[in-house]
């Protein structure tokens, strides 16, 4: 493995040339994300938090079912240019659901 930088998240030191700065792309891909979960009717009532990292869609919170859990994931990799989805998404405990 090669690593273009000390640290993956540290581009203060001015990067490599040729290694493009995804921090535009990651908001992008957030707010696509975001927005495609917003119009979902399985998960627009969740409460969910979406970040993007690298282009890595970071899903978490807590939704009510596994079916929206499913569906969220589903949506997440709609989004254009995702390379991967992080589905952390938390179902209720038998004893939160009684």
């Amino acid at each position: 493995m090669v690593m273009f930088w000390p640290f993956p998240d540290d581009h203060t030191w001015g990067g490599a040339a040729g290694v493009p700065d995804l921090g535009d792309d990651d908001a992008r891909i957030a707010t696509a994300v975001a927005r495609l979960l917003a119009t979902h009717a399985a998960t627009r009532r969740q409460r969910l938090t979406v970040s993007a990292q690298n282009r890595v869609v970071i899903l978490t919170g807590a939704v009510s079912d596994p079916h929206a859990r499913r569906i969220a994931g589903t949506l997440a990799w709609q989004a254009p240019g995702v390379a991967d989805v992080c589905n952390a998404l938390r179902l209720p405990t038998p004893r939160q659901r009684a």
